[in-house]
């Protein structure tokens, strides 16, 4: 990893703890790492692992991926693994039927919602504006 993408890495974290309202202090202490760690790190000084970083997003509600991306660990335009989310839902232990039914529908009427033909339409024409 550069220096440069450290420093960009170290600004994005700083961000988004700003955003979440949290002091240094509080985000190592959610996260499981020690203050002067993470202000180094949100410095650029110091290149976290990916299990830090991982602890840092679980602490920011963020996901990991971002955090994963923004690290130079993962490409951003690379395709990603088709994920079950049907399945999961289904297989998560914590979840009753009808917390499991619910998370199904809204998840079904977010995909129909996206899928529809207006919402295409509207981002050609978005495009054709810009052009």
């Amino acid at each position: 990893m550069t220096d440069d993408r450290l420093v960009d890495l170290g600004r994005f974290i700083s961000g988004q703890r700003k955003r979440a309202q949290l002091s240094v202090r509080k985000l190592s202490e959610l996260a499981g790492v020690s203050n002067p760690y993470l202000s180094q790190i949100e410095r650029g000084l110091r290149k976290p692992s990916a299990d830090i970083l991982q602890s840092l997003a679980r602490a920011l509600s963020i996901s990991a991926e971002t955090l994963y991306v923004q690290a130079g660990f993962l490409d951003a335009d690379a395709p990603r693994a088709r994920v079950d989310v049907l399945g999961e839902i289904a297989r998560d232990p914590t979840l009753n039927d009808e917390q499991r039914a619910t998370l199904v529908h809204i998840y079904e009427s977010f995909r129909t919602a996206n899928a529809s033909p207006s919402r295409g339409a509207r981002r050609e024409s978005r495009a054709t504006a810009k052009g």
